[in-house]
C-alpha cells in the first residue's frame, strides 16, 4: 500500500482520536485501520500512537508524523486540484461538508443532478451540523449557515436565507399572540446551537429595528429535533421560510409577528484555498447559489438572497 495512504489514515484516527471512526469516516474495517498504522510504524521505525481506553494518542514520534502528513496531504490536494484545472474537467473525488437541513432539502438534490451530469465525477457527501475545519479534515469545500467558526480555510458569504418565526397555532392560543416585539419575553424560543442570540432578536419593520426579547426554553443541533418540538408545542423557532412554507400554508404552524422580518440567515461556502482553482468546487457554488435564488421568497426583498 502506497505510503500517502497510510499517512492519510493515521491523519484521520488522531483526527477522530477513535479507530473505529476514523474507519468509518474511510469506510473500511477498524482492523484494516489498525493494520495500516502498524504498516506505518514499521516502515517509519517508529511507534506513533498510544491506544487507551479512552481513545487513541500520537506519541512524540506521531506528533511530528502528523504534522508532516497533513503538509504532504495539503499539497497532494492541491496538486490534483490543479491538474484538474489544467484539463477544465469535472471530475475526480469531490468532498463536500453540509449542515443536515441544507443537504436534505437543497443541496443533497442537487448534487445528484450535478453527479448526473458530471460522469467522472465522484461526490462524497456528509451531513453533519458541526463546524468543520476544512484543512485538517481533508474537505473540498463545506457549505454552511449562521457562522463560520475556526478554520484555517478560506469562507465567503454566497447567499442568505429569508427567516420566518413560527410556532404551532395551539402553542400561540395558549400563551398568546405577541402583538409587538417586547411581547415575545412570554414564549420559548426553541434554538438551534448555533444561534447566539445574546438575549434579543432584532426584527425589522418600515426599515427599522426592534430588539424582540429571548428566552430560550430548548436548545438542540439537530433540525428534525427542533421541529418536533414546535410541532409539540413547547414554543416557537426560527427557520429559513422555504423549509415550512407548506406548514405555514396548510396552518400547522403560524407566523409569530407576520408584520416583522427576523434576520436572514447567511450562507457561507468555505474551502481549504482561495488561490487554488477547482472547477469542481466553483461549480458546485454556482448551482448552490441559483438554487437558493429559485427558492427566495419575492416578497422578502432584495437583500433575502445574495450571492
Amino acid at each position: 500500500m502506497d505510503r500517502l495512504t497510510l499517512l492519510e489514515t493515521f491523519a484521520i484516527a488522531l483526527d477522530e482520536g477513535s479507530l473505529n471512526r476514523a474507519a468509518r469516516r474511510r469506510g473500511i474495517t477498524q482492523s484494516a485501520v489498525s493494520q495500516q498504522i502498524k504498516q506505518l510504524e514499521t516502515s517509519i521505525g517508529q511507534q506513533l500512537l498510544h491506544r487507551t481506553a479512552r481513545g487513541i494518542h500520537a506519541t512524540r514520534a506521531g506528533d511530528l508524523v502528523y504534522v508532516h502528513a497533513q503538509t504532504l496531504l495539503s499539497g497532494y490536494n492541491r496538486m490534483t486540484a490543479e491538474l484538474d484545472q489544467l484539463e477544465n474537467s469535472v471530475s475526480g473525488t469531490f468532498r463536500i461538508s453540509v449542515s443536515s437541513f441544507l443537504g436534505r432539502s437543497v443541496i443533497g438534490p442537487m448534487l445528484i443532478e450535478m453527479n448526473a451530469a458530471h460522469p467522472d465525477l465522484n461526490i462524497v457527501m456528509r451531513l453533519e451540523d458541526r463546524l468543520v475545519d476544512v484543512v485538517r479534515e481533508g474537505y473540498d469545500l463545506a457549505i454552511r449557515t449562521g457562522r463560520l467558526g475556526d478554520t484555517d480555510g478560506f469562507g465567503r458569504k454566497i447567499s442568505a436565507l429569508d427567516t420566518v418565526l413560527v410556532a404551532t397555532p395551539a402553542y400561540l392560543d395558549r400563551v398568546g399572540r405577541p402583538a409587538q416585539p417586547e411581547d415575545m419575553k412570554r414564549l420559548d424560543f426553541i434554538q438551534h446551537h448555533e444561534d447566539q442570540t445574546k438575549g434579543f432578536f432584532p426584527l425589522r419593520r418600515d426599515g427599522r429595528e426592534y430588539p424582540a426579547p429571548v428566552r430560550v426554553g430548548f436548545t438542540a443541533d439537530d433540525p428534525d429535533l427542533i421541529m418536533r418540538a414546535v410541532a409539540s408545542g413547547s414554543g416557537y423557532t426560527r427557520v429559513p421560510r422555504f423549509m415550512v412554507a407548506d406548514e405555514i400554508a396548510s396552518g400547522a404552524l403560524e407566523v409569530v409577528l407576520p408584520a416583522y422580518r427576523p434576520p436572514n440567515k447567511d450562507v457561507f461556502a468555505v474551502y481549504p484555498s482561495r488561490h487554488t482553482p477547482d472547477r469542481r468546487r466553483d461549480l458546485t457554488i454556482e448551482n448552490v447559489v441559483a438554487r437558493f435564488e429559485a427558492l427566495r421568497d419575492p416578497q422578502a426583498g432584495p437583500d433575502a438572497i445574495t450571492a
